[in-house]
């Protein structure tokens, strides 16, 4: 069962579980936009399709909050807010390696290779930008809470493994992650402005149990 934090006419606001899809992949598994339109669907007893507008992504292996949209308006809105940088998105990861300066930003331009799924910096791509700030160390492992600026596919993981400190459990970014490890990177707060009202949404969630969270 999908945790609803948050529902109305126009938005939900659920956790994405960890290791489900955000929308339909090549593994065909049950992606988390289908269970929520089945949720819709059997909640309100709706003839048809349901809709709901996809506005931010989460990688599959990542958890934490999202939000969806219940109709084309909400959905139009909250993309702009998105575009504009109006959503805040951010996150607490556990990365290899012990920080000299304690808070930073980062900022590259990342390009995606839709061939290998794999993102890299490169003076062809986007710009993408993160701020950051070093909570703790531990065993080796720092736990640095993010705050997202920009959106881009694989964006975290890229940016701190290439500056040396890969996030822990990244079977893609991370060459000594072991099989059957967990990334450790959720999403643990997100606030907008809720597309009819104007008012300021804040949503918290507390991370997984286990390790490496519970080093912290």
């Amino acid at each position: 069962m999908i945790k609803i934090l948050y529902e109305d006419n126009h938005v939900i606001v659920v956790v994405k579980p960890i290791n489900v899809p955000v929308q339909l992949d090549a593994s065909k598994d049950e992606d988390l936009l289908t269970m929520l339109k089945k949720y819709l669907k059997e909640k309100y007893n709706k003839p048809g399709n349901v809709y709901l507008g996809l506005i931010h992504r989460l990688d599959r292996p990542v958890g934490g909050v999202m939000v969806f949209a219940k109709t084309s308006k909400a959905a139009s809105r909250l993309s702009e807010q998105v575009r504009t940088h109006q959503i805040i998105k951010k996150y607490y990861a556990i990365v290899e390696g012990k920080f000299n300066c304690h808070f930073g930003s980062m900022r590259d331009k990342l390009l995606k290779d839709n061939k290998t799924n794999m993102t890299i910096v490169s003076s062809e791509g986007k710009e993408a930008i993160l701020n950051y700030k070093v909570l703790d160390f531990k065993n080796g492992y720092s736990l640095v809470d993010i705050d997202l600026v920009t959106g881009r596919s694989h964006q975290i993981r890229v940016q701190f493994s290439s500056r040396n400190y890969p996030l822990y459990g990244d079977q893609r970014y991370n060459m000594r992650s072991k099989i059957g490890e967990q990334i450790a990177l959720f999403s643990y707060y997100l606030a907008f402005n809720h597309p009819v009202t104007k008012e300021k949404m804040e949503f918290v969630e507390n991370v997984p149990k286990g390790y490496p969270w519970d080093l912290f």
